[in-house]
């Protein structure tokens, strides 16, 4: 890890002869770039001064001999050219002197550090529990930190390095500097009050659902793309009069009677749900996929090879550095064609 720092530092300072520029300053042109051009925010996120900030690029600036950034009096306007690419080499160099640090961490302390996840309501309150308990017992001197969003939130917080993994079912193919990581299948259930009329409807239909009104989750949530596809290839226009980003909404306004709800059977618990009853859906939709989603160039600690293999035992080190060197998106589908995945 180090010789590979070494070279990127190398492969910077060639593209920009006589630099003795200090990590310091691409740290900031990083982060002013990843805030917007805002300066402000920028020094207030590094806990620095907008002066500092700003002083740090223009020295930056005059030893290189070009414009990282585009102005308009004080403000900063655009990022050149040139600017990209710095950019690009910067952020490169970042990841691996971030790398260096956990690697030195690791052979310092290996059972104390951090793990910061990013995921989103239904995997954190249904899927995560028994595995972040086994952990935490497993690692009592490891911070561990959770961060919710949407899918696309958390996809980007992974994306940028600002949380370890993301762990969520939709919007992390979008990010190319992401490997994705299979952890489990999972399907629907239709959860309507005990008695409802589709309680005695066989076989379930799409055709039979779409007759009431329907409560569930926010589009680009849990899935489900794969609900309205499911509609859409039949011809049907559900009546969606409701939605939310958790099963716990959405079975409290079924309950209230608003419609039938339409969550992952993950999200159903017959001892916790009285009055509700599930109705299995498994053959009405396709099922979703729940991936880990992390950077190519993430450096790994022990403990963190051991979270992924707590949520998904065919993940073990040699399967998730093998993802991790593969050049391509298909070539991390290759590895695992042959993995039966759970299915909940």
């Amino acid at each position: 890890m180090l010789i590979l720092y070494i070279d990127l530092y190398k492969e910077i300072l060639k593209a920009l002869p006589g630099s003795i520029m200090k990590l310091q300053q691409l740290r900031y042109i990083w982060e002013v770039a990843q805030h917007g051009l805002n300066i402000s925010a920028t020094a207030e996120s590094l806990y620095t001064s907008q002066p500092g900030v700003s002083k740090q690029i223009r020295l930056l600036e005059d030893e290189l001999g070009i414009q990282i950034f585009g102005r308009s009096g004080k403000n900063l306007t655009h990022i050149t050219p040139a600017g990209k690419a710095i950019l690009d080499m910067a952020s490169r160099i970042l990841d691996e002197t971030d790398n260096i640090r956990a690697a030195a961490s690791e052979f310092t302390d290996q059972r104390r550090g951090n793990l910061s996840i990013a995921t989103t309501h239904t995997q954190a309150r249904y899927a995560l529990p028994p595995v972040i308990s086994t952990f935490i017992r497993r690692y009592p001197d490891v911070h561990l930190h959770m961060h919710q969003g949407t899918p696309m939130q958390i996809a980007e917080q992974a994306a940028k390095g600002t949380v370890d993994f993301a762990i969520a079912t939709e919007a992390m193919e979008l990010f190319e500097n992401l490997v994705m990581l299979p952890v489990l299948h999972w399907n629907r259930c239709i959860v309507v009050p005990t008695g409802h009329p589709l309680c005695e409807q066989q076989p379930l239909t799409l055709e039979a659902i779409a007759q009431h009104p329907i409560v569930t989750y926010v589009f680009g949530f849990t899935g489900r793309s794969r609900l309205d596809e499911a509609f859409t290839a039949r011809g049907l226009t559900p009546n969606v009069v409701f939605t939310a980003t958790d099963s716990d909404v959405i079975k409290t306004y079924v309950r209230l009677g608003l419609g039938v709800g339409i969550i992952a059977s993950m999200g159903y618990d017959a001892k916790l749900d009285s009055g509700l009853c599930a109705l299995d859906a498994s053959h009405l939709f396709t099922q979703s996929t729940t991936r880990i989603g992390l950077k190519h160039s993430a450096y790994l600690r022990s403990y963190m090879y051991d979270f992924i293999n707590l949520m998904a035992p065919h993940l073990t080190r040699e399967i998730v550095n093998e993802a991790l060197m593969a050049r391509s998106k298909e070539d991390v589908a290759a590895l695992f064609q042959h993995i039966d995945l759970p299915t909940i």
